[in-house]
């Protein structure tokens, strides 16, 4: 019976997506055919595992992919007989909300002005399936989900709109059919229905791949036995489907590792570094583990980006987002994991109890935590890019009860208040310590750039003491139950009092401050009943020695980050007042305390205050509670200085 054609519009993103990709300037216009390989291959992944669970879904057909080209009408096709897709799931994933991220792969698109850049992000964002417009003038999909008996039809031009209807299909699957655009070999747009083409692509994009890639070949027989020669038909497999991570390290070129990481991640960058691991003894497994050389959109989307790696068990396909093999601030590794120990029918309940997993687990998280020891030690700034990426999530480890944390502390990098510019380990900020400093000083804030210029640092820099730098929301956190370094216990800059110097030299200053403090005992009482409302006390300080005042807070007390974090999060978070420091050798406090000794009563004292203490709020990146009362008091006293 004849079906209605259904048309459909394209989501707004995808249009711009698919108009990005046809005027693109590719050089590289090959990865269409890497990209549609890929998720036959992922396709053919989910029919094998929803078979251990459903047999009926397996037909006893073998999994493959075929390929198949019409040198005459042009068309290329892309079919495999794996899971296929419902109807919904066609609109869905290719038609209108296109769930891998578009949105963001426009963005990058549109910002990027390296031309080789989009290659890259096409990967990184997911939206390969629409890479097959770059040597396309129409696309056709025909499928059909394992388990129905009806077949769907998807067909697009790429011009904002797609149709739909039903067709027929033998088996489950899906093929893509691709009416190729005509080739000139200008912007590297070949001739994709040439035979040498197509094995050339699948052998340098796609070897690796667990299912054998099929194409019927022409081939010409050779004159024997008084036969003549003639020219036969034959179908090969364009692929060596070996399982890269079972191979000895020495057998594997750094191209072949590089592609095949490129195969199971869709990211077009080269990573930054592979570990080839082999697990023996009462656990027995194999693993290839990728470092990533930047940060997918995604990482800090925990439902979006912890894809895991893929669990393999006797190299059969089990799950490609086992989460259980690496904690949470070690999601971006990627790669395989493949063991002859585990039971072929186990499930994600079953695998969390395992203790053979946890074994795994353990011994991979060491190989990587290894292995970024050694990039630290011996390519230093490739490790400063990785950390750069990374860092954050790296410090997440940190909150975790179950992790170790001084094999993260002596991968951490760190900014410091050193004349030098450069990032600086754990390790060497303790080398270089005075013999009397006893705690590892650190100041935290929204941004570098403000912390930097914090007046909480003064003294610091007067005395010659380092002061670590953190600005990721992270480090607000992880520093307030910061483990000990070294021996070394951590302390905020920003908080409590100020301890620097030997004991001999501390006593000194404790006792010349609370002489200072002593005469300037009734002014900061009354700037406390001034400011009563927004600070719990007003002292002098030895801390400052350019600024006329800061604000620090007790030990325990929350940081104003901390506090941001939680009502931004919408929690009710109770008001928690801090001290004003105030620096008496200052002009300002030294004019104050003058008029205050002249009259006590002077109006101009309030007017001060209210600066000194939305001054200090500015100094920390903090923002007034009354800006705009703010600004005006601050031109009326402009005004009279003038």
């Amino acid at each position: 019976m004849p079906t209605t054609t259904e048309r459909h519009e394209f989501q707004a993103e995808v249009k711009q997506v698919l108009d990005l990709l046809i005027h693109s300037l590719y050089s590289n216009k090959d990865i269409f055919l890497r990209e549609l390989i890929s998720n036959s291959s992922d396709a053919l992944d989910k029919l094998r595992f929803e078979g251990l669970t459903n047999p009926d879904l397996l037909s006893g057909e073998e999994l493959h992919i075929r390929i198949e080209r019409d040198a005459d009408a042009r068309t290329l096709s892309i079919s495999d007989n794996g899971i296929g897709m419902t109807r919904d799931e066609l609109i869905q994933d290719i038609g209108t909300i296109a769930k891998s991220g578009t949105v963001d792969f426009v963005k990058a698109m549109q910002q990027s002005k390296d031309a080789e850049t989009p290659l890259e992000l096409i990967g990184q964002f997911g939206v390969g399936f629409y890479s097959c417009f770059m040597v396309a003038d129409k696309v056709t999909v025909v499928t059909r989900r394992a388990g129905e008996d009806t077949a769907h039809r998807w067909e697009s031009a790429g011009e904002g709109e797609f149709t739909m209807d039903e067709a027929s299909r033998e088996t489950n699957g899906t093929t893509v059919t691709l009416h190729l655009r005509p080739h000139d070999g200008e912007d590297g747009l070949q001739d994709y229905a040439a035979e040498w083409v197509l094995r050339e692509i699948v052998t340098r994009y796609s070897d690796f791949v667990a299912y054998p890639i099929k194409m019927k070949v022409e081939r010409e027989e050779p004159e024997k036995e008084g036969k003549k020669a003639e020219k036969v038909t034959k179908d090969e497999t364009l692929n060596s489907m070996k399982a890269i991570w079972s191979r000895p390290k020495d057998d594997v070129t750094d191209d072949e590792y590089k592609e095949f990481y490129k195969h199971i991640t869709h990211d077009w960058t080269d990573p930054l570094a592979h570990i080839s691991v082999t697990m023996e003894g009462a656990v027995e497994a194999r693993a290839l583990l990728y470092i990533p050389s930047r940060a997918p959109f995604d990482l800090y989307h925990h439902e979006m980006s912890y894809k895991g790696l893929q669990l393999y068990i006797k190299r059969v396909f089990i799950m490609d987002e086992c989460k259980d093999l690496m904690p949470p601030h070690l999601r971006f590794i990627k790669g395989v994991m493949d063991s002859e120990d585990l039971p072929i029918n186990v499930s994600r309940e079953t695998l969390q109890q395992d203790r053979k997993i946890g074994a795994i687990k353990k011994f991979l998280v060491k190989k990587v935590m290894d292995e970024l020891g050694r990039l630290q030690r011996n390519k230093a700034k490739r490790y400063q890019e990785f950390w750069a990426q990374f860092g954050p999530v790296m410090k997440e480890g940190l909150l975790s009860w179950e992790e170790k944390k001084e094999p993260i502390l002596e991968l951490m990098l760190c900014h410091s208040t050193r004349e030098e510019d450069d990032l600086t380990t754990l390790a060497d900020y303790v080398a270089r310590m005075p013999d009397d400093q006893d705690a590892i000083h650190y100041l935290t804030g929204p941004t570098l750039e403000s912390v930097r210029q914090s007046p909480h640092l003064e003294v610091f820099r007067e005395k010659g003491h380092e002061v670590l730098l953190f600005t990721d929301h992270v480090d607000e956190v992880w520093l307030q139950h910061a483990p000990e370094f070294q021996e070394k216990q951590w302390k905020s800059a920003g908080h409590g009092a100020v301890e620097l110097g030997t004991k001999d030299e501390r006593k000194k200053a404790e006792k010349e401050l609370k002489k200072t403090a002593k005469g300037f005992e009734d002014f900061t009482k009354l700037i406390q009943e001034l400011l009563h409302e927004d600070v719990k006390e007003v002292r002098i300080t030895n801390r400052l020695t350019s600024s006329p005042a800061c604000l620090v807070g007790e030990t325990d007390d929350m940081s104003p980050q901390i506090i941001q974090m939680l009502e931004q999060t919408g929690q009710d978070v109770p008001k928690v007042k801090r001290i004003l420091e105030v620096n008496p050798s200052h002009p300002i406090l030294e004019k104050l305390q003058a008029r205050f000794e002249a009259d006590k009563h002077d109006p101009v004292i309030r007017e001060f205050a209210e600066l000194l203490y939305g001054q200090a709020l500015l100094a920390e990146g903090s923002q007034p509670r009354d800006p705009a009362g703010f600004s005006k008091k601050l031109a009326t006293i402009m005004e009279k200085g003038l």
